[in-house]
């Protein structure tokens, strides 16, 4: 029976200051634990043992998720002490897997029809099957190469300027045989992208390549983040369908607030007069006071903006504090519980 293999023990330091205190796989994503979109998007393709693995504030994450079985799937984990590389985690969950596997980043947002990349690899008879789709700009990206019957013929990690041939990435979604266990060490790290697809590229094995037309999106920076916050406010990525919970009301004068279609606000805030609230999220127990304009941005729960202050493509954690006056332009990131003293500029 195929299973899923979340990658999910990166400290997130690019997502820094968000994740120094929540983990990146349950950073909120429109006021909902990442994570279960993850979930969700395995389960549309008939998949319910999941494993995951962790190393960065595991217990976090295994609080929220559990054994899965009220979301609809069963939730393995396992734990690294010290990080051994994407490969090296999934080496460690070995006694766990007995068949093909399917194996995501645990920060990739995307609706990739899984089934109908595992019945590609299938077909293919392939030792590993890499989902690569289009970007602008493949920087910082791992770089795929595939011929015209869709074989993988060159893996470039993170290419300098000079080596960008294309624009197909690794899009963070692998298709594995067991067979590929045997290829990764047992006693070192070892990541997929710059040791073990490199060495099996060169080495002749049956890798193919897949490409995706569908949603896709990192979440791994600030600004990425935003744009995936973007993408399920639009509608182009759906909401999953847990966790569902049960939001006290907001409350607000309707007459005296303008808040746009497209923003999401989860319950308990209370907004006053002459407030903005345009194409943003805005997290549980939230206190907007008059005049504030909120545009472009993500605010977590249980945060206080005070009177008159301006907010745009701004990202704001827990419990935050926002003096009177405030300007937060574009690229402001706040931690949690940050304080903003009345009439700063950020």
């Amino acid at each position: 029976m195929i299973k899923a293999f979340i990658l999910a023990g990166g400290k997130g330091a690019r997502l820094r200051p968000l994740t120094l205190h929540t983990p990146k796989p349950i950073v909120p994503l429109a006021n909902t634990p990442f994570l279960f979109f993850q979930i969700d998007h395995i389960k549309r393709a008939g998949i319910t043992e999941i494993i995951l693995s962790l190393s960065y504030q595991p217990r976090k994450i295994a609080d929220i998720i559990g054994d899965g079985m009220k979301y609809g799937v069963v939730m393995r984990y396992t734990h690294e002490d010290l990080p051994r590389g994407t490969a090296g985690a999934l080496k460690e969950a070995e006694n766990l897997i007995d068949d093909t596997t399917i194996v995501l980043n645990g920060d990739v947002l995307t609706d990739t029809n899984l089934l109908d990349v595992i019945k590609y690899h299938k077909e293919r008879h392939a030792e590993a099957t890499i989902v690569m789709t289009r970007v602008i700009n493949p920087a910082g990206y791992g770089l795929v190469e595939a011929d015209a019957h869709g074989r993988v013929v060159r893996f470039t990690e993170k290419p300098a300027e000079d080596e960008i041939v294309g624009d197909t990435i690794n899009a963070g979604i692998y298709v594995l045989e067991r067979s590929i266990l045997d290829r990764i060490k047992a006693d070192s790290p070892q990541s997929f992208e710059r040791d073990l697809f490199p060495a099996m590229i060169q080495g002749g094995a049956n890798i193919h390549a897949y490409l995706a037309h569908g949603y896709w999106q990192d979440i791994g920076s600030p600004q990425k983040y935003l744009e995936a916050t973007y993408g399920i406010i639009s509608g182009r990525m759906k909401l999953p369908a847990y966790p569902q919970k049960a939001c006290p009301p907001n409350h607000w004068e309707k007459r005296n607030v303008t808040i746009d279609a497209y923003s999401i606000l989860d319950g308990g805030c209370v907004i006053k007069p002459n407030v903005a609230i345009e194409n943003s999220v805005l997290g549980e127990d939230c206190r907007i006071e008059e005049g504030t304009l909120i545009k472009d941005s993500v605010i977590w729960s249980g945060t206080r903006i005070l009177p008159n202050a301006r907010i745009e493509r701004a990202i704001l954690g827990r419990q935050c504090h926002i003096g009177e006056g405030a300007r937060l332009h574009p690229g402001a990131v706040l931690g949690d519980k940050s304080f903003v003293s009345d009439y700063s500029v950020i």
